[in-house]
């Protein structure tokens, strides 16, 4: 194999142009990426474009005097900031203020009511019988049927019950009827139902509270019944009041949307399983019975043998008698029905779900025990203003800190600025790009700590373009001429510089697994911005250094490029002489 020519190492036959036009098509279709995406200005968080700051008080369960205490305030927390943050990374603030309150910030941006919902429901999780149900403000029909497939309170317009709708023996899902342990979820949508279940709920001697023969179960049967029939969902104040007071022991009216949007009212019996007794839920897409998204859920063994008690007796029962309803602060969130006891110890829930459906619902199911009770004390609308002139602030004292940063490398390095400076550019472009792409992605927001962090990697950045430029100058001192000290400081540099930029890394990534809320942000955007300094240095600057030390300018030291061999104290290169042969003596001659 032929050897590098003179001059020239074997990593300097490597092609300097490749790299470059690597580096600028990935800009190019990132920054496409960000306009196609409809995003072309980073999210930014609650301290600079303004948004939700709700303040949550916690109160004392009934029978539990201690229940607030450090411990449950952390995992309510815990709990919140999992629905809120999703990530991580989205910059909602979850924090405690004092013993018993919990402060969160919802920037603007964000789903605010969805965001609000979530926080908001913190009563315990329940699974309760249905023991009747119609769309709010529907009057009851004719009995119908008790057929699933002919019954016209079943789920028919439900996307999940046309199969069920079809035949009166045929499973929801077949991947359910296999298992043995299938939930549908189906929602009612249909205004009439059946006389003897929905209609009244004491119809039924089985489910219906009036079916107690004793005076005090039967005025407290009318009075839930006279609630059920004044019970319009539709009307905010109502939904809000609904259930109010009620017991985890008692039966309740609740209310809950179906399918099709509409608002349905329920006469839901005792709880029979809580949200402490789910050990875990998640949404996973069935791929084997092609049925789509699914919501499965794990029971703890004192829930599997509460879930198992309860489905097997709604399993004896007609519709809507042979439903459970998820309720969670009082809304009925899920009410699908059972076919078959689920002893398992899990189950199922599936009805053509989406993904976000599920996800909703699986986070709900995982996440919705808090230990204590939460109320809404305040809800207030926080504005940028401040945010806004420390922006401008923190923005100005940025740019004199990067024109200190460009007059040095002008004055010091001179024509070696020519490289830094593109790169600096080319290192905040990429920053800028990819925060843009993270606010739609991952729910990232650009806050004021977050602006400092990229601020901070301009030293970053410019420090290994130092590092890179010594090492050159260094050969050069010893002698060399430029393409082989180019070449021959390179290694040494890279070492340095991939050692301080780890170094910076796990700095960061410390910071952000140990910390919360604005201080993320600034170690999020420290950690990306290092990376982004590799990537540039090896992509950029290198190949950008390679092809500049082919021109006559700095291959020749011009007093201007920075790499004059005078200014530097050069040593004179160093020429191979001849050795002098040894004196012969004239007697020998």
């Amino acid at each position: 194999m032929a050897a590098p020519k003179k001059g020239r190492s074997a990593s300097a036959q490597s092609r300097p142009g490749r790299s470059l036009a690597f580096i600028l098509i990935a800009i190019a279709a990132l920054t496409g990426g960000m306009f196609l995406s409809g995003h072309p200005t980073p999210r930014l968080g609650i301290d600079l474009a303004g948004g939700t700051s709700i303040t949550l008080t916690a109160k004392n369960e009934p029978g539990q005097p201690n229940a607030i205490n450090k411990t449950n305030m952390n995992t309510a927390v815990d709990i919140m900031n999992r629905r809120v943050n999703g990530l991580g990374v989205s910059e909602a603030e979850v924090q405690t203020q004092g013993s018993d309150n919990i402060i969160v910030n919802i920037p603007k941006g964000t789903n605010s009511k969805e965001a609000r919902a979530q926080v908001g429901t913190t009563a315990k999780l329940y699974f309760r019988p249905v023991l009747a149900t119609e769309v709010s403000g529907a009057a009851a029909s004719a009995s119908p049927s008790p057929s699933a497939s002919s019954s016209s309170s079943s789920k028919a317009t439900d996307k999940a019950t046309d199969k069920a709708t079809s035949s009166s023996s045929a499973s929801p899902t077949s991947s359910a009827t296999s298992q043995g342990r299938a939930v549908t979820d189906a929602l009612k949508a249909d205004s009439t139902p059946s006389a003897s279940s929905s209609a009244s709920p004491s119809a039924s001697s089985s489910a219906s509270p009036s079916a107690n023969s004793s005076a005090s179960a039967s005025a407290a049967a009318t009075k839930l019944q006279a609630q059920y029939a004044a019970l319009d969902c539709t009307d905010e104040a109502q939904r809000a009041k609904a259930g109010e007071g009620s017991k985890a022991t008692d039966p309740t009216v609740a209310c809950g949307k179906n399918s099709s949007g509409q608002w349905q009212k329920y006469v839901l019996g005792p709880a029979e399983v809580s949200g402490t007794d789910i050990k875990s839920a998640a949404a996973v897409f069935d791929t084997q019975s092609a049925a789509g998204w699914k919501v499965t859920m794990e029971f703890t063994s004192g829930g599997s043998k509460k879930f198992a008690n309860i489905t097997g007796k709604l399993a004896q029962n007609q519709s809507p008698q042979n439903q459970f309803a998820i309720v969670l602060d009082g809304d009925v969130v899920s009410d699908p029905f059972v076919q078959q006891a689920l002893t398992g110890g899990s189950a199922e829930i599936s009805g053509s779900f989406d993904q976000t459906e599920a996800q909703s619902l699986a986070n709900m199911l995982k996440y919705g025990a808090l230990p204590l009770t939460f109320k809404e004390s305040s809800v207030t609308t926080v504005t940028a203003a401040l945010g806004g002139e420390q922006l401008h602030a923190g923005l100005i004292a940025g740019a004199i800190g990067l024109g200190l940063v460009v007059i040095y490398l002008v004055l010091y390095y001179r024509g070696l600025s020519i490289i830094a400076i593109p790169s600096l550019l080319v290192s905040g472009a990429l920053t800028y790009v990819i925060m843009a792409l993270l606010g739609p992605t991952i729910g990232f927001a650009l806050n004021l700590p977050a602006v400092c962090g990229a601020i901070v990697a301009i030293g970053i950045t410019a420090d290994s373009f130092i590092v890179f430029f010594e090492r050159i100058r260094d050969e050069i001192r010893e002698g060399r001429s430029l393409r082989p000290a180019v070449e021959r400081a390179w290694p040494r540099a890279r070492r340095t510089i991939l050692v301080s930029d780890f170094v910076s890394f796990l700095a960061a990534a410390v910071l952000f697994v140990v910390t919360v809320g604005k201080v993320q942000g600034f170690a999020f955007t420290l950690g990306l911005t290092t990376v982004l300094d590799v990537v540039v240095v090896f992509f950029f600057t290198k190949p950008l250094m390679t092809l500049l030390a082919r021109r006559k300018f700095y291959a020749t030291g011009h007093k201007w490029s920075g790499l004059d061999p005078k200014a530097l104290g050069a040593k004179p290169p160093l020429r191979r002489t001849r050795r002098p042969s040894a004196p012969v003596d004239p007697k020998e001659a």
